[in-house]
């Protein structure tokens, strides 16, 4: 979300996916996916670059849970790896599975 200020001074925010536009005339007014105007404080340049810093957080965040769940999957992959073999180890002809078994 980006936090901007109405020209009443009121904050709000507004969801970076929803601009359209962004208009300098004199006052900033941005244009949603929806029609909405909104005329705020903030220069054409300050949004813009509030919109920038809001989408490279996102990235940077997902691409942080993605590599997360990558070292997870990995760490997952590796543990069934050594089950699989330590199982197969143990069910081979005079390993203990064999033994307790007879």
């Amino acid at each position: 979300m980006l936090q901007l200020t109405r020209l009443n001074g009121h904050p709000m925010a507004i969801n970076g996916d929803l601009i359209k536009s962004v208009e300098s005339s004199p006052d900033t007014m941005i244009t949603l996916v929806t029609g909405e105007k909104i005329v705020v404080l903030e220069t054409l340049e300050q949004v813009v670059e509030k919109a920038r810093a809001w989408r490279v957080d996102l990235l940077r965040e997902t691409l942080s849970a993605t590599d997360t769940a990558a070292a997870l999957a990995q760490k997952a992959a590796s543990s069934a790896a050594a089950s699989a073999a330590n199982i197969a180890h143990n069910a081979a002809p005079g390993n203990a599975t064999d033994r307790q078994h007879k």
